[in-house]
């Protein structure tokens, strides 16, 4: 345990005990010193004050409800009109419940009674400590530059008319508090659509909470989500709390929930009806109140005929559908995909690179990327570090993707747009050869009414096929 007198400079967050009575700050100090913190014991209120005042870093204040001149009430005050991220935990004798739960009201963390049990006062603290530091993750991410931020999103969506469709249906998720389902092959980006919902959402200064339910495995995935009491079963030797817990007030994601039990969808039903869970042998509830964002790589209505996914729990979690495209169903993202990778890792890695080979690009264009946008982003990285000369060249290219097939190749496959309007009058194009001229059907395969069509021809010198 730190001196009570002395903060060492450290990345650690800081714990103070506010507490006038010496063997009862000595008690509380002993029993929490090791959280992965610097525990401060103050030797009076008015040192709790100045050490409250003096470090940004205070993540939890333990205190005593009822001290001489300064008590517990002034320093929950003090502690969050200095940083509002600082949680604080009450101790408090019998006589001064009410009180606590006035303190609760005024945005204390949560209260102990004395005399306390140790795992008790133990996991309560952890538990203060756990939820600033999710809070302080979710303001480092709100904290970058909003216009870099909206810059890779766009670059990663691409500018495919499916695509502007997604964009329009995330921010009108964002919107509104209600649940929502992403839907699409696995390497689509459903976790990137879920974190920008929440980024646009009014829950963006709470905790984004991400659970994959194809990691966890299924003997533990309830316990991880819902938490435990000490004893509920064996090597449960203290209290644990649960992600559920960990997203109050937040956004919790699952992804893959296509993999949850049929066990564990009941409990989560229950929780989406009623805000209300139960931890692992414990026998009082829990509230909650979260967003629910899922995200599945299987066809959940499918499950649910063959029985194998719950169809009350899929219209509870689908108010707002989101379906992503896999990335053959939009090629013309690809360009702007892969040059984006590209600029990434060649920045990243310290190497100066030009570009891709036209060969490159239509090798890239030919795919058909079962692995979706994150095996384009491996294969470029791939390329970006095998690349020996100022840009990738047809050498660069893994083998499966240079021995492809790619039938008969015509000149315009070979271009190498560098712009939007390029990249947008490339595909006019092609599509226009491709279906040998026909205007109606271009028109439909390309997401444009034929009077844009006839616009965007004359805009770019596009003549008849």
């Amino acid at each position: 345990m730190k001196s009570s007198t002395e903060v060492t400079e450290t990345s650690q967050p800081l714990i103070i005990i506010a507490e006038d009575d010496d063997r009862m700050r000595e008690l509380v100090a002993a029993v929490i010193d090791k959280l992965d913190a610097q525990v401060i014991a103050a030797d009076s209120p008015q040192h709790a004050l100045d050490l409250i005042e003096a470090n940004a870093n205070v993540a939890v204040v333990v205190t005593d409800l009822k001290m001489p001149f300064v008590d517990g009430h002034d320093i929950l005050n003090f502690a969050r009109r200095a940083n509002p991220r600082t949680q604080v935990v009450m101790v408090t004798g019998h006589g001064t419940v009410e009180s606590a739960v006035l303190a609760l009201k005024a945005g204390a963390f949560d209260y102990i009674r004395k005399p306390f049990d140790n795992d008790e006062l133990y996991h309560t603290v952890e538990r203060a400590l756990s939820y600033y530091q999710l809070s302080m993750e979710n303001e480092k991410l709100r904290s970058q530059d909003n216009d870099e931020l909206q810059e890779k999103y766009r670059l990663l969506y691409g500018q495919s008319q499916a695509m502007a469709k997604v964009e329009k249906l995330i921010e009108a998720a964002a919107a509104y508090d209600c649940n929502v389902l992403i839907s699409g092959e696995s390497g689509c980006g459903k976790e990137l659509v879920a974190r920008k919902i929440f980024s646009l959402s009014e829950r963006s200064d709470q905790p984004f909470v991400a659970v994959n339910c194809a990691a966890i495995p299924e003997n533990i995935i309830e316990s991880e989500l819902f938490g435990y009491v000490k004893g509920a079963f064996t090597g449960a030797d203290r209290n644990k709390i649960g992600l559920l817990e960990q997203a109050n007030g937040g956004t919790l994601f699952l992804d893959e929930v296509n993999n949850a039990s049929l066990s564990l969808q009941a409990k989560l039903l229950r929780v989406l009806q009623d805000g209300s869970y139960y931890r692992i042998g414990d026998t009082d509830p829990q509230s909650v109140n979260m967003r629910v964002i899922t995200a599945s790589n299987r066809n959940l209505p499918e499950m649910i005929k063959s029985g194998e996914f719950r169809q009350d729990l899929f219209y509870r979690l689908k108010v707002v559908d989101i379906g992503l495209p896999a990335l053959r169903e939009r090629r013309q993202d690809i360009p702007l995909l892969a040059n984006f990778f590209l600029n990434r890792h060649a920045t990243r890695l310290g190497k100066n690179l030009n570009g891709m080979s036209t060969k490159v690009l239509a090798a890239l264009m030919r795919h058909d990327w079962p692995g979706n946008v994150r095996e384009l982003e491996n294969v470029v990285l791939s390329m970006t570090i095998m690349a020996m000369g100022n840009r990738i060249n047809e050498e660069d290219l893994p083998a499966e993707l240079a021995d492809e097939e790619g039938g008969q190749l015509r000149s315009l496959d070979f271009v190498a747009p560098q712009s939007l309007e390029e990249i947008e009058a490339y595909f006019i194009r092609k599509t226009l050869r491709e279906q040998g001229g026909d205007r109606t059907l271009s028109a439909e395969i390309l997401g444009i009414d034929k009077s844009t069509l006839w616009r965007k021809m004359k805009r770019y010198n596009i003549e008849e096929q």
